[in-house]
């Protein structure tokens, strides 16, 4: 994914989660990135209250993450640099999100660039018709995070969701299950691929109905 993710540029070598954020702070500027309040914190993972987002996603079926999140990424690049009824150029965007859903012949990939918050009340230029893209709006809802380094790859992101459902087990039983029940996970990618040291990443897992303060049940 060298050329696609060039303009997701080099981050700090950590990143801070104070109980609200909305940009992430990248090495002369930052990139804007959905909001959150923190409503529950472990050592090895944490329960994020989101506010209302809008993504442009694109479904990709197959049997890797890597190679389909880059053959989604590469249509919602084409997007945000103008292949839309308005040739509307948009700044690149953080966390480029991978959601998975396994399945036995393979898994449906959803690759999401999150729009800014001015597209949460209206609607964004519609994409043109061959880069096969949907608007994805999201209410306020509760996400288990697991933080981790290096890259997102085939060989590691269920072994990293599995480890997060682990804490999930240990810490909050019933949080666990809420995941569970939601099947699916994602995959949060802050960094350009060419930039091998400081990654960071994430795994997102829906957990609706969760008990605490702020979490719409």
């Amino acid at each position: 994914m060298e050329k696609l993710f060039l303009l997701i540029v080099t981050m700090t070598a950590a990143v801070s989660y104070p109980s609200a954020k909305c940009f992430v702070l990248i090495s002369a500027y930052t990139i804007e990135s959905p909001q959150f309040r923190v409503v529950h914190l472990e050592s090895d993972f944490e329960v994020r209250l989101y506010e209302e987002m809008s993504w442009m996603s694109a479904l990709v079926y197959g049997t890797s993450f890597e190679n389909s999140t880059r053959d989604g990424f590469h249509r919602l690049y084409q997007y945000i640099h103008g292949d839309n009824l308005n040739a509307t150029q948009f700044l690149m965007t953080a966390p480029v999100l991978t959601s998975v859903t396994p399945s036995a012949h393979g898994s449906a990939y959803i690759v999401r660039y999150y729009l800014p918050p001015t597209f949460d009340q209206t609607s964004p230029p519609q994409p043109s018709a061959e880069l096969n893209l949907q608007l994805d709006k999201w209410e306020s809802h509760c996400i288990a995070v697991r933080m981790f380094p290096g890259y997102a790859r085939d060989d590691n992101v269920d072994k990293e969701k599995d480890a997060l459902l682990s804490s999930l087990g240990k810490h909050l039983p019933g949080l666990k299950q809420a995941a569970e029940n939601n099947y699916n996970y994602s995959i949060a990618q802050y960094n350009a691929s060419k930039h091998p040291t400081g990654r960071i990443n994430e795994v997102w897992m829906d957990v609706s109905g969760f008990a605490a303060e702020g979490c719409p049940v």
